[in-house]
C-alpha cells in the first residue's frame, strides 16, 4: 500500500459533518409520515428556486425522469425530433427514445466537450421541435448561440443540466432563459441525494403546472381550482407517470444545499491546482473553460491519446480515475436503427477514446491533489 491513496470519490467525507442534522430532518419526515412528495419536497423546491434564480422548480424522482416528464409536458412524442449531443450519459437520448422522440445528434466542441452550435443548423428538419444541449462536466454549453438558432427556427431549448447546478454562462444559469432545464441529484453529483432525485426548472408557469400534473399520473393537484370544481381526487385529464420525489431524499438535499457553493469553490480550487501542476505536458489537455463561463467541475476531465495506458498507470499508483464516456451514443447498439455510423461524429468519437476524469471532490486534500498530479507527470516522464 502506498503512503498516499486517492479515491475517485468518497461520499462519506461529505456526509459525516452533516450527519446529525440530516438525521434530525429525516426523522422529522418519518415522524410526520408524509414521506412521498410531501412538505419536505415543497421546501426543497423553494430552496432551489432561490438558489437557481428561476421562477419555478418541480421536484421529481430522478434526472432521467425530469427529462421524460418535461418531454411529456411539452407534448413531444412520436415523429418529433430533438437535436442533442452524442457525447453524454445515456439518459439524455434514452428518455427521448422512450417517448418516441427521435434523438438527432450533432457533434461536440473538442475543447469543452459540449454541443457545437456550428453543427446544429444542418441537423434541423421539418420535424425538429427542440434542442437539448448538455452542460457536460459542470460547464454550460454556448447558450447564446444555441438560443439564437432556436429562436430563428421556432424551437424550444431544454437544458440537460444534470451535471451543472450552480454553473453559469455570462451570468445566466440553467433554466433562466430557456423553456426548461433539468437537474439530477444522483448521489455522485455536486448536490447528491440519498438515492435518485431530480428537478425541472422553468420560467414558464403553465409548463411547471403541467410537469406537476404529469409527475402524479396526470392528476391535477388537490388544490387545483378545476379539480376542486370537478369533484376531488382521482380525476386524470391526461396519462402521466409516477415521477414523485421521496420526502426523505428532499430533506437530505435541503440540509446539503446551503453548503453547495462552498463545495463548488473547493472543486474550483482543486481544479486550479491541477491546472498549475499539469501545465506543459505534451499530449495532455486539461479542462478548457470557455470565456464567461463559471464551471462547477462535476468532473475534472483531461484528455490524451494515451488514455488507457495512463488509466492503468494511475490505478497502479492508487489513484482513482474514470472514463465518462467510453462510447458515443450514436454507437450504442440500441440506437443502431438510427443509421449512424463510426465516423459520423469524429470529435465525439475521439473524446470517447481520450477522456479521463481525475478526482475532484471537495474534500480532497492538497497532498492528494499533488499525489495525483505527480502520478500523471510520472507517466508522461
Amino acid at each position: 500500500m502506498l503512503a498516499t491513496t486517492v479515491p475517485m470519490m468518497d461520499l462519506r467525507l461529505q456526509y459525516e459533518p452533516l450527519r446529525e442534522e440530516i438525521l434530525r430532518e429525516v426523522a422529522a419526515v418519518l415522524d410526520s409520515q408524509q414521506v412521498c412528495d410531501g412538505p419536505a419536497c415543497r421546501k426543497l423546491e423553494a430552496q432551489i428556486v432561490e438558489y437557481c434564480r428561476v421562477p419555478h422548480a418541480v421536484a421529481v424522482s430522478s434526472g432521467t425522469d425530469a427529462i421524460t416528464v418535461t418531454l411529456m409536458a411539452m407534448d413531444l412524442g412520436c415523429g418529433d425530433e430533438v437535436i442533442t449531443s452524442p457525447f453524454t450519459f445515456f439518459a439524455t437520448a434514452g428518455s427521448m427514445w422512450r417517448r418516441g422522440v427521435r434523438p438527432v445528434f450533432a457533434d461536440i466542441n473538442p475543447q469543452t466537450f459540449n454541443l457545437d452550435p456550428r453543427k446544429i443548423e444542418e441537423k434541423i428538419t421539418e420535424n425538429t421541435r427542440a434542442i437539448m444541449p448538455v452542460h457536460l462536466f459542470g460547464q454550460m454549453a454556448d447558450m447564446d448561440a444555441i438560443r439564437a438558432i432556436a429562436d430563428a427556427h421556432g424551437l424550444k431549448v431544454i437544458e440537460d443540466a444534470a451535471q451543472a447546478i450552480g454553473s453559469a454562462a455570462h451570468g445566466v444559469g440553467p433554466g433562466q432563459r430557456s423553456a426548461a432545464a433539468i437537474l439530477s441529484f444522483y448521489p455522485t453529483k455536486n448536490l447528491g441525494g440519498a438515492g435518485d432525485g431530480g428537478m425541472v426548472l422553468t420560467p414558464d408557469a403553465e409548463l411547471a403546472e403541467r410537469v406537476r400534473t404529469f409527475r402524479n399520473h396526470g392528476a391535477l393537484a388537490d388544490d387545483h381550482p378545476q379539480k376542486v370544481a370537478l369533484g376531488g381526487r382521482y380525476r386524470h385529464e391526461e396519462v402521466g407517470g409516477n415521477f414523485r420525489m421521496d420526502s426523505v431524499n428532499a430533506a437530505y438535499l435541503s440540509v446539503k444545499l446551503p453548503h453547495l457553493e462552498r463545495w463548488h469553490e473547493a472543486r474550483r480550487r482543486n481544479a486550479a491546482l491541477y491546472n498549475e501542476l499539469l501545465a506543459g505536458i505534451d499530449d495532455l489537455q486539461t479542462p478548457v473553460i470557455a470565456d464567461g463561463n463559471v464551471s462547477i467541475y462535476n468532473q475534472y476531465v483531461v484528455r490524451t491519446p494515451r488514455r488507457d495506458a495512463l488509466m492503468e498507470h494511475l490505478r497502479e499508483q492508487q489513484v482513482g480515475c474514470a472514463v465518462y464516456y467510453p462510447l458515443s451514443l450514436h454507437e450504442q447498439p440500441c440506437f443502431e436503427c438510427l443509421s449512424y455510423h463510426r465516423g459520423d461524429f469524429p470529435e465525439s468519437e475521439r473524446a470517447a477514446d481520450e477522456v479521463l476524469a481525475l478526482p475532484i471532490f471537495p474534500e480532497l486534500t492538497e497532498e492528494q491533489v499533488r499525489h495525483v498530479a505527480d502520478a500523471v507527470r510520472g507517466f508522461f516522464g
